[in-house]
């Protein structure tokens, strides 16, 4: 058997993993997507950094893609602790996003690309990948990696302010204090968005470098005018530059130090709901329970 003949093997063995870690189960069309998606494709060449628990980055011995069918982050900018994200993480988000042939995906924080491979694969060719990156090194990494993909487009920019056509998924890879106004009003009927909320007390411009310490993830699903919320899932992540201030991290600190998260059931835009009533409260709309 050929090298890469071995490889699909270890690809298909790694996804069946992940699914399991991530505890998806009968989700055929994202084992194949995982099987399918070379994830050096996406990484650049070897050896690589891997961040491994409680021993910071280590490099890979050499530059054998079986290294990297594991579920651990990749540095694809280890100096700025900017990485490819823990697969299983990923595949229970994107299992939440559930997205659909022909549909349209909008991937903010694309990194170098693999997850938006995986999306693409699950879309086909018949839907479409719009990837927003806000990093000009890691966009034109992308845009190279996607050269050949004709259902993809990789546009650098703010991902809170880039404008895209309506989207049935929204999928954000970055941790926002507050929901971009564009993601819900550019946010299809009956379309899905994945949300990480993550608050790292006493966030700075001193501090951008470093993952939120405290967060979680929403799938937020339109239908009509109301927006329905629902806790998926604890996250720690890279901060989204164009998702948060200030008040909104104050806010979002308080509602974690309160708990209750995992209750929320709705998000309104320009109601007065009641204060008890209310999780997280913003600008123009909250998160809220029934």
């Amino acid at each position: 058997m050929d090298r890469e003949g071995e490889l699909s093997i270890i690809r298909a063995a790694y996804a069946k993993q992940i699914l399991a870690a991530a505890s998806v189960v009968n989700n055929a069309r994202l084992e194949a997507a995982l099987s399918a998606t070379r994830r050096e494709g996406f990484l650049g060449p070897g050896p690589w950094w891997m961040l491994r628990r409680f021993r910071d980055y280590v490099t890979t011995p050499d530059a054998d893609p079986v290294y990297l069918y594991t579920d651990d982050l990749v540095g694809i900018l280890p100096e700025r602790r900017i990485n490819n994200g823990q697969p299983s993480l990923h595949a229970h988000l994107i299992h939440q996003a559930s997205p659909a042939a022909g549909e349209h995906v909008v991937h903010i924080g694309t990194g170098t690309g693999y997850y938006t491979a995986i999306l693409a694969h699950l879309v086909g060719p018949s839907g479409r990948v719009t990837g927003i990156e806000y990093e000009p090194e890691l966009a034109a990494r992308t845009k190279a990696n996607f050269a050949a993909y004709p259902n993809v487009e990789i546009v650098e920019g703010d991902g809170a302010l880039v404008s895209f056509d309506q989207a049935d998924v929204i999928y954000a890879n970055a941790g926002c204090t507050r929901p971009a106004e564009n993601w819900l009003d550019r946010l299809a009927d009956g379309g899905r968005l994945i949300l990480p909320l993550t608050s790292d007390h006493g966030f700075s411009a001193k501090s951008r470098e470093r993952a939120a310490s405290t967060g979680a993830v929403f799938r937020i699903k339109r239908r009509g005018n109301d927006y329905f919320a629902h806790w998926i899932s604890p996250v720690a992540i890279f901060p989204c530059a164009g998702s948060r201030d200030e008040v909104s991290e104050r806010s979002l600190a308080e509602a974690f130090a309160r708990g209750g998260w995992q209750k929320v059931t709705r998000l309104y835009r320009d109601q007065e709901i009641a204060e008890e009533r209310c999780w997280l409260r913003g600008s123009g709309w909250c998160l809220a329970y029934n």
